[in-house]
């Protein structure tokens, strides 16, 4: 089994997340600031350089303004297509 940071799934993840900072005009460093981490670290996470795990995924959910369940959705529909 490959990694799951290689994983095209991971990836559509890992894009969909991104989508929603985007869409709501938030840069990395807004968001790793609301998290509390450096800006390289949301990079690192959104190049697929470092794994997200699932408390993380809610970490940044709620700090978009959004809900995992949602994002787990979105997820769900794109890879069903």
């Amino acid at each position: 089994m490959e990694k799951s940071i290689y994983n095209k799934q991971y990836r559509i993840l890992i894009g969909i997340i991104r989508q929603e900072r985007e869409s709501r005009q938030i840069t990395q460093e807004q968001l790793a600031s609301m998290l509390s981490v450096q800006q390289a670290i949301i990079s690192k996470i959104e190049t697929c350089e470092r794994r997200l795990d699932l408390i993380e995924l809610r970490q940044i959910c709620t700090a978009l303004g959004i809900s995992l369940i949602d994002i787990i959705n979105k997820f769900e529909e794109r890879i069903t297509k």
